[in-house]
């Protein structure tokens, strides 16, 4: 996994005055946890462990051959966007078995950004299906691996069934460049989301988010 580098700066800057809670979502290995090490500025929380051959029972490896360990928990990271503003990058486990553990963390979350992969698109339906159960607005990023079929976002968008209004970008988890990109993309839709639509659990205003 490339991650960023870890800042030398650990505490928040003082002149912070608004914190956001985003999470990061998405199937199993589809790349959640390579995303939010390489936005975060501080060293990312990680509770990955290795697999076991109990756990190949009742997850779905299939095109995931590579993959030797899995997210049992969360994953954080911390990005700071301007002097005031900071985000939280929550990223959930993929396994269905904890799906119940990951509905609790989107209590206070602003929205979600869905990593889809155009290799097992179907399987983002139930991620999908359990932010818009809770209300919370998403955009979608195709995490594009190098074996995947190239779409084009517009059969993407028609095979996910996504509303117009619904972000879908293409990104690479790896690159910092292109997951700001893709993390930008949702926050510019959440601003313009009316001031009503955040979490229900209280969280900050979408209209307090200011990202210049």
């Amino acid at each position: 996994m490339d991650s960023a580098p870890a800042s030398d700066d650990v505490y928040l800057r003082p002149s912070v005055q608004t914190a956001a809670k985003l999470l990061i979502v998405g199937h199993f290995a589809v790349g959640k946890t390579t995303f939010v090490g390489t936005l975060s500025e501080i060293r990312p929380l990680c509770t990955e462990e290795v697999m076991t051959e109990a756990g190949a029972l009742v997850d779905d490896l299939a095109g995931t051959r590579d993959k030797t360990t899995t997210t049992v928990a969360l994953d954080f990271g911390r990005l700071t966007l301007n002097d005031r503003l900071v985000l939280y990058l929550f990223g959930t486990p993929g396994q269905q078995r904890f799906t119940r553990l990951w509905q609790d963390m989107t209590r206070g979350s602003l929205g979600a950004l869905v990593l889809a992969d155009s290799r097992r698109l179907s399987q983002s339906f139930e991620v999908m299906g359990v932010l818009e159960e809770h209300g919370l607005p998403y955009a979608v990023a195709l995490n594009e691996f190098h074996d995947a079929p190239a779409y084009e976002l517009d059969e993407v968008r028609e095979a996910l069934d996504l509303l117009p209004e619904t972000p879908l970008v293409r990104c690479d988890a790896r690159d910092r460049v292109s997951a700001t990109r893709a993390l930008i993309s949702l926050v510019e839709y959440l601003l313009t989301l009316p001031h009503s639509r955040h979490s229900s659990s209280g969280g900050t205003p979408i209209g307090h988010l200011e990202t210049a």
